[in-house]
């Protein structure tokens, strides 16, 4: 440990030769001591520094140590200084007690006891250590959900972008559809029309093109209807490379409802309009049935409030159990806004009183139900990549060192814990700064993303590779003793010298070493990969392209 992050610990007494002899005392410890000769100097100083523990001499003049502690556990800033009294007075209760009422933790007794000392120092030493670790750790953790919040404005400012392209895409495909759509229709209108004014003039009987114009008008009024209901979410392929937003769609809706006569007034409605198809059931357990035979078809469900089978809430946590997403709009007799807050809050995108029913109104519903789904799919999938982001490494797809580390704590405590065997392999690239210097950064970038194939066709599912840094790899192998882990090793050592990496029209060939520690006698993780890098230095001092173990 460097000397200026070495804990500090401050001695208040006012004899120097007091001092220096727990000076001595604690020379063993790796600590920075701090003297002071009164309370006065000694609040000062404990204003000044933070100090993991005060040995505090109880007689002193001025101010005896009692009055120092008292002071000192007043201030925001010192009153967490853990304090020991060191004293020469009697060991009467009334003594001990006012010790602690001052604010120490503990007594040591004069004449001092070089191991008590030094154990009571210890506990103190490592409790600080342990609480400045915890701090480090909580300020690398806000570093990093500062760097992941960055990183998530910016993927939702790219996600904007995007969606507004994907908008602009969509009505220039709807105009084009329109435009196909409504062209034959509206020629046959105008021509009818021209026909028409000319067979006034004549005085003839215009009733045939009267009823031509009537049926060019409902051809109108249907397409007006399709893009009415369009769904920007649904496309299809027009050809190779193009995409086209498809004007023929339909709405498929299950609708939950044991009132025959609720339903059949619901399906009157919606019926109207040709694009919606409606799926009945009376019962949750139908419609969970249904729903699990034809999840990927139905884009909406109705449910009725109250059903004999249940509620909306009992459909809703089924729903949250079973992992069903598609959007639920709740429809009741009895209104009621506390209950629809309710369901709102337990997942139901929209909530209708029957009395307030329209087709128009529940036309919008659907829609910007639909639309709310397909922007939380987006936003789901927005948080599903900054999470990998921050696990994974982006050039190989392997896990990055960041997990490396985390994983291997928590298997090292499982192999220490349930006394099992562990391996540790690390890899490094023979020669691949010669691979960049001769052919490029590229080629060495194709080099390394190939590995992952590699790798994965060599190990085994409960196995966890991770990129470890550079041109290195570690990879953490549970339940394997040393042996197994040298035949695991030489198997991907072989694969990877039969691998061909290509780039630009090259077939790069590497070889790699190995270097392994297995678990058995060592204490911590980071001792582990300290042998497996000797192993692996090994390796390499010893030709390149071979395994050895530690």
């Amino acid at each position: 440990m460097s000397e200026h992050k070495k804990a500090k610990v401050l001695v208040v007494d006012d004899k120097k030769a007091n001092i220096l002899a727990i000076e001595a005392l604690l020379e063993e410890l790796e600590v920075e001591i701090v003297k002071a000769n009164s309370g006065n100097e000694a609040l000062a100083l404990a204003l000044e520094h933070e100090f993991a523990l005060i040995l505090m001499d109880v007689q002193m003049p001025e101010m005896d140590g009692f009055e120092t502690a008292e002071i000192i556990r007043t201030n925001r800033k010192t009153k967490a200084t853990p304090i020991i009294f060191v004293t020469a007075i009697n060991k009467e209760k009334k003594h001990i007690f006012k010790g602690y009422e001052s604010g120490g933790v503990d007594y040591i007794f004069k004449p001092l006891d070089p191991h008590i000392l030094i154990s009571k120092v210890k506990i103190f030493l490592d409790f600080f250590n342990g609480k400045k670790e915890v701090e480090n750790i909580n300020l690398k953790l806000q570093a990093s959900i500062e760097q992941i919040e960055t990183a998530n404005r910016k993927i939702l400012e790219q996600q904007e972008k995007l969606i507004e392209e994907e908008r602009l895409k969509v009505l220039l495909q709807m105009a084009g559809a329109t435009a196909h759509e409504l062209s034959q229709p509206l020629q046959v209108l105008i021509g009818n029309i021209e026909l028409m004014e000319m067979m006034q003039e004549d005085g003839k009987d215009i009733s045939p093109y009267v009823e031509k114009i009537k049926k060019s008008g409902v051809r109108i009024a249907q397409v007006a209807k399709k893009i009415q209901n369009l769904r920007h979410d649904q496309i299809r392929a027009h050809d190779a490379s193009t995409k086209i937003i498809d004007i023929h769609q339909s709405t498929n809706i299950l609708y939950i409802e044991d009132n025959e006569k609720d339903f059949s007034w619901l399906e009157k409605i919606l019926t109207l309009n040709h694009e919606i198809s409606l799926l009945h059931a009376k019962t949750i357990d139908q419609g969970l049935s249904i729903i699990e035979k034809r999840d990927s078809d139905i884009d909406i469900i109705f449910l009725d409030y109250l059903l004999e089978s249940g509620t909306a809430f009992d459909f809703l946590e089924h729903c949250m159990v079973k992992g069903i997403n598609i959007p639920i709009i709740i429809i009741t007799g009895r209104g009621n806004e506390k209950i629809a807050s309710q369901l709102i809050q337990a997942g139901a995108y929209d909530y209708f009183p029957k009395s307030e029913l329209d087709v128009n109104s529940v036309i919008r519903s659907i829609n910007s139900s639909i639309e709310k789904a397909r922007l939380k799919k987006e936003l789901d999938l927005v948080h599903e990549t900054i999470a990998e982001n921050s696990i994974k490494d982006g050039l190989t797809g392997l896990y990055n060192h960041r997990y490396f580390m985390e994983a291997l704590e928590i298997e090292f405590e499982r192999a220490h814990r349930y006394n099992r065997n562990f391996s540790l392999l690390m890899i490094d690239i023979d020669h691949f700064k010669s691979i960049n210097d001769k052919y490029g950064h590229q080629a060495g970038d194709a080099v390394l993303s190939g590995f992952s194939d590699v790798f994965f066709s060599c190990i085994r599912k409960s196995d966890i590779v991770c990129r470890y840094g550079g041109e290195e790899f570690a990879l953490i192998l549970p339940d394997t003793d040393g042996e197994n882990a040298e035949i695991a090793a030489e198997k991907i050592r072989k694969a990877v010298g039969r691998a061909e990496f290509k780039e630009g029209g090259r077939q790069l060939k590497v070889t790699i070493s190995i270097g392994i520690s297995a678990n058995s006698g060592i204490k911590t993780p980071r001792a582990l990969i300290n042998e497996s890098d000797k192993a692996l230095y090994k390796a390499k001092n010893n030709g390149r392209n071979r395994v050895e173990s530690y």
